[in-house]
């Protein structure tokens, strides 16, 4: 009988590009808080942290008070810009539908570990028609920040998974030290928001240039 596997997404920047909404949540958090906002350059740095983590990344010179002060009104500002009709929909990364269709037809189980909430992550899915894809979904909501590997060790808890089996994919430094931590396959993709050589210097063992590279890189050679 083959052994299970699993393909463990990260979201943003892996799965979907959303640097401009998470640019355009956090101005507004710091500027609700009279702070000067960082540069869109800096943000993209933290997308994957947990947003308290992120804050402290983005300004270190504050209290941790104001860390989860900016972390929670980025929350509000995140949903009033949504409700509002202010961000567009977070497009997928061209061929993540075929990526996903093909994996699944090829048995592998997939899920998700990210840094969004658990609100965040349902309403990108079903924006995109792919909830169904997915039989685990872990989210900031319950874990520690990346790179701590509670995201994936939940994740082959529910599954059955033994981490031999596992490939965690992402895009930044967090998802590859993250994967490693877990025992998993830390592949890296070229499209998101750190470079080729951070993911390599953070313990990814392969780096898709392109979302048609993955199938045949998701195994332990």
């Amino acid at each position: 009988m083959t052994r299970p596997r699993l393909a463990l997404f990260d979201c943003d920047g892996t799965l979907v590009d959303s640097q401009a909404n998470i640019c355009l949540a956090a101005v507004e958090a710091f500027t609700m808080a009279d702070l000067t906002p960082p540069p869109a350059a800096a943000i993209r740095r933290i997308v994957g942290l947990s947003l308290v983590e992120a804050m402290r990344v983005l300004a270190p010179d504050q209290a941790d008070t104001m860390h989860h002060q900016l972390a929670s009104d980025y929350k509000d500002a995140f949903f009033r810009l949504r409700t509002a009709g202010a961000m567009e929909l977070e497009p997928l990364f061209d061929g993540i539908p075929a990526l996903l269709d093909h994996l699944a037809g090829e048995g592998w189980l997939m899920g998700v570990a990210t840094g969004k909430s658990d609100r965040g992550l349902k309403r990108v899915l079903a924006e995109h028609g792919l909830a169904h894809h997915f039989v685990t979904l872990q989210t900031a909501d319950r874990h520690p920040s990346k790179p701590d590997p509670s995201m994936v060790l939940a994740a082959m808890a529910e599954t059955g998974v033994a981490a031999q089996d596992v490939a965690m994919i992402g895009d930044t430094s967090f998802d590859m030290a993250m994967g490693k931590a877990a025992g998993a396959f830390a592949v890296g993709v070229a499209w998101g928001y750190h470079d080729v050589k951070e993911l390599v210097n953070a313990g990814a063992e392969v780096v898709a240039q392109e979302v048609a590279d993955l199938p045949a890189l998701l195994v332990r050679p």
